[in-house]
């Protein structure tokens, strides 16, 4: 099994970097922090195309005036921008960071970019000339990757698709659709990277190997995330978990962050058991004291009476509980130099949002879902345009997991349990709010509110009946298309006539 090739560009966390410059949510350090990487990535890599596609004062989406652009090119005749893109989240700027014009600089890295662009040309030339097409099609690979380095969107997928067009070799074919992708990912192009996935998904399925059919399955589930199909990306990225090697893709810390949020929203409650609460690469990083090493030794698979000797060496130099904020660097399967050195993440929030939601402690529940919204999903750029779409439907699913165990629970019962007043549950000041009343409105609860008594009645329909009442509606549908349908035949029958 050949290791991957074109997976070192573009870099995806500079993404997340441009991202943190216009997020007002970010503290201040970040920001300042991810400003500095940002500067030195351009000039370390020479990105002439991405440091004008943010700065230039008429084109940049971080000009000096700090009010941005559009990222999408203008349908009314004016001049299109050289590279179109979604970097930005659909909010206003952050003035606190200028992304200052340099017109030198610009120069500068356009001239060394000219440069390298013709050192290739010489050497594909030169491969032409004296070797074989397979040291042309590395020539040509060179200047692909050179463009999604430098942050040419359009440049970087024409040159993969040219490279891909003549190559024969199916892992090859493989990872140059991957690094596609990728660049996808890094402009937020969502459509282009459905497409792509597709396109990805039918090569590994006519014969790709484990190691990429692995990596497509990490990949597929992060663009799932993307568009809002959570229950369509929790089973991927959860399996992507034990065997995870697409470093170039996100951080190991990234996929548990996005596994756990995608399973707890969208399992049952007997597969959010088996596959977040009690799952082992999770406990690894969620779970507390004598939890959390059992998991990091394997004891939890291996079942209860694995490794007796060697769970009791490691219990008596562990101490009995353990800090909430984790250094994945080791922790996902793979080689020290494929991961990259993470900073400590604090999961406390996260794992209280697991906790009580699947021990019924709703209080404490609402409160780890504030958290996670702070420190998650307000922060992360793929789960940053649906956090308050998740944050409602994790209400929701409280909500229904309270009401589903009792015919009648009073109103001021249930906003004790989640620490929220009956107000809240009851009544709304605004269109924006998200309540119990809302949900019960929407037909999203099977349930009634008495707000004169203080009780809610849960109305929870009979399975027969719903089978039934789904029958005659299905039908009902059926007999309608059939007479459509006998219309059309008889209309093209006195035609013929």
């Amino acid at each position: 099994m050949a290791d991957p090739q074109f997976a070192k560009y573009p870099d995806l966390s500079l993404a997340q970097d441009i991202f943190n410059l216009s997020n007002q949510s970010c503290a201040d350090t970040v920001r300042q922090t991810s400003f500095k990487r940002l500067q030195n990535a351009i000039s370390e890599h020479k990105m002439a195309p991405l440091y004008r596609h943010l700065a230039h004062p008429t084109e940049g989406i971080l000009n000096n005036s700090g009010e941005g652009v559009p990222q999408q090119p203008s349908t009314n005749g004016a001049t299109r921008p050289v590279i179109t893109s979604n970097l930005l989240p659909a909010r206003n700027l952050s003035q606190k960071i200028n992304f200052t014009w340099d017109e030198k600089l610009y120069d500068t890295l356009k001239e060394d970019n000219g440069k390298e662009l013709e050192s290739y040309q010489r050497e594909e030339e030169e491969a032409a000339e004296a070797a074989g097409d397979t040291e042309v099609l590395a020539a040509q690979g060179k200047r692909a990757e050179f463009w999604a380095r430098v942050g040419d969107k359009d440049k970087a997928i024409q040159t993969y698709e040219a490279v891909l067009e003549k190559t024969s070799i199916l892992g090859t074919k493989i990872d140059l659709v991957l690094a596609m992708i990728r660049v996808g990912l890094f402009f937020g192009d969502k459509v282009f990277v459905k497409n792509t996935i597709e396109r990805a998904n039918a090569l590994v399925e006519s014969g790709g190997d484990w190691d990429r059919r692995n990596r497509l399955k990490a990949y597929k589930g992060l663009h799932l995330l993307t568009i809002r199909s959570y229950n369509l990306a929790a089973p991927l990225l959860l399996d992507s978990l034990s065997t995870f090697t697409s470093y170039e893709l996100c951080s190991y810390s990234s996929l548990v962050i996005y596994a756990v949020l995608a399973g707890s929203l969208s399992l049952k409650r007997v597969d959010f058991k088996a596959k977040v609460v009690d799952a082992p690469e999770i406990k690894a990083i969620l779970g507390e004291g004598e939890e959390r090493v059992s998991a990091l030794t394997g004891a939890i698979s291996s079942g209860p009476g694995a490794g007796d000797e060697e769970m009791s060496d490691v219990s008596s130099t562990t101490p009995a509980t353990a800090s909430t904020a984790v250094n994945l660097t080791t922790l996902g399967a793979g080689s020290g130099a494929q991961a990259e050195s993470e900073r400590p993440i604090d999961f406390s929030g996260l794992a209280n949002l697991v906790s009580s939601l699947y021990s019924g402690n709703y209080r404490l529940f609402f409160i780890a879902l504030a958290s996670v919204e702070d420190s998650f999903l307000s922060q992360d750029r793929y789960l940053f345009e649906h956090r308050a779409w998740f944050v409602r439907e994790m209400r929701l699913r409280g909500y229904q997991q309270l009401l589903q165990s009792y015919r009648v629970v009073g109103l001021e019962s249930m906003a004790s349990a989640f620490g929220v007043s009956v107000d809240f549950l009851d009544k709304y000041e605004s269109l924006s709010a998200l309540d119990l009343a809302k949900f019960i409105a929407a037909e999203r609860i099977s349930c009634t509110m008495d707000s004169v008594n203080g009780v809610i009645e849960t109305n929870r329909p009979d399975d027969k009946n719903k089978q039934y009442a789904d029958l005659v509606k299905q039908g009902d549908a059926l007999i309608t298309k059939l007479q459509k349908y006998g219309q059309a035949v008889r209309l093209r029958g006195s035609e013929r006539s």
